[in-house]
């Protein structure tokens, strides 16, 4: 069945587009194509294969290389075309702006990485310029990655920005409890938008559910729960192959945590183990002995909690043991709600969580209403949001890419335009 047979398209206009987005996505998913190929691949005829072809290379998204007979890959008969994507035509910009820190990457067509920038950025969301301060410092990054990957403002078809709020379709988010959403995404989709450049803010934890769909611990199931666990817990549901925002984007806003016997909080892991090795310092149930009572108050964090408990500190096995405890009701909550396959805990933590998810499992199997979801840590580390923002960025430029104008394939436009 051909592509129009297919999608019941008449138009001679949406026929075009149709045409051009089919063999686009083939030449996106392969490092060369030929006109062969597209033709089996699409059931288009060669004519119109070579006409959506040479359009594309007329709108910059496409070009030729050496035909296959110079490869040595033909030896009779004629010669093949063979396309490629060009890759650098345009760039994205991937953003995790976290309430401590932000991290901006710039990747091209093909999602390779070629420039970044990380900094710090103020976590009390208080005062009057919190939201102006945290947009400079943001859109500082994003420059600073930009001008490492020697990219300029034009040459950005997409932002995406993953914040630690749900975010509307729109990019706003709501006021929340005390003003912490709107704070921590102060504007970005109009202070960051720019005349050929589209922006979206989207939620962190669901940004991270795209990478682990794409590329991590979701690419074999269909229903997931990808859960932030830094200092708050955050989750992104996808439920049957699909990511789940709900009408505020809210859906994997974790306050009902607060109702859950045995929790009380959303506070994640980075923040619990953190309060709890420095109160047992301060009230001595952790002895001299222990591995923790050597660090400096102000460094003694989870990732020194959870390196000790591997180590087989018995003061920092005690307080992985409390956690498993909280963490096992947190998923029996989210499995019993969601009946998903798997629990993937992602963030900054995930590579030293192995020996927490290894006690939480069997506490988890105890009290779980039925089958117990696996629960594994992210192979993706702390860049899984930036990941998740590049591919939510590239899968906007897949579909629209008909309708956007490439740099230097603008109307009116000569040449790059610079930053």
């Amino acid at each position: 069945m051909t592509i129009a047979a297919a999608t019941g398209a008449s138009s001679p206009g949406v026929l075009r587009r149709i045409n051009a987005g089919e063999v686009l996505r083939h030449a996106w998913d392969a490092d060369v194509v030929t006109a062969s190929d597209l033709i089996r691949r699409t059931g288009l005829t060669r004519s119109t294969v070579i006409g959506v072809c040479d359009d594309l290379i007329a709108r910059g998204w496409l070009t030729t290389t050496d035909d296959a007979r110079s490869t040595g890959a033909y030896r009779t008969g004629r010669p093949a075309r063979r396309y490629t994507l060009v890759a650098d035509a345009a760039h994205v910009v991937g953003v995790d702006a976290g309430q401590h820190h932000a991290t901006a990457v710039v990747a091209d067509l093909r999602g390779r990485v070629v420039g970044r920038a990380t900094g710090e950025l103020d976590p009390d969301p208080g005062g009057p310029h919190a939201g102006a301060t945290r947009r400079a410092a943001v859109a500082r990054l994003v420059a600073a990655a930009r001008e490492e990957a020697g990219v300029a403002a034009s040459e950005v078809l997409v932002i995406t920005v993953g914040v630690p709020a749900p975010t509307d379709l729109e990019g706003a988010s709501p006021e929340g409890v005390g003003g912490f959403w709107p704070t921590m995404n102060p504007g970005y989709a109009t202070h960051l938008a720019r005349p050929g450049t589209h922006v979206i803010v989207e939620n962190d934890a669901n940004l991270a559910a795209v990478a682990e769909r794409a590329f991590g611990q979701g690419q074999d199931v269909l229903s997931t729960v990808t859960l932030l666990a830094g200092e708050r817990f955050g989750a992104g549901f996808v439920l049957d192959g699909r990511l789940v925002r709900g009408r505020r984007g809210a859906a994997g806003e974790m306050g009902l945590l607060d109702l859950v016997a045995g929790v009380g909080s959303a506070h994640g892991i980075g923040l619990l183990l953190r309060e709890w090795a420095r109160a047992g310092r301060d009230d001595g149930t952790i002895d001299a002995r222990s591995t923790l009572a050597a660090v400096p108050l102000d460094q003694l964090g989870a990732p020194e909690v959870l390196a000790a408990a591997d180590d087989g500190d018995p003061c920092a096995l005690a307080l992985v043991d409390r956690l498993a405890a909280r963490l096992a009701r947190i998923c029996v909550v989210l499995e019993g709600m969601l009946d998903v396959d798997r629990i993937i805990i992602a963030g900054a933590v995930a590579p030293a969580a192995g020996l927490l998810i290894h006690r939480t499992i069997p506490l988890l199997a105890e009290i779980a209403h039925g089958p117990a979801p696996e629960v594994v840590a992210s192979e993706l580390g702390d860049g899984a949001v930036t990941l998740g923002a590049v591919t939510r960025a590239l899968d906007h430029v897949r579909a629209c890419a008909f309708e956007l104008d490439l740099p230097g394939h603008r109307r009116g436009e000569a040449g790059r335009a610079g930053s």
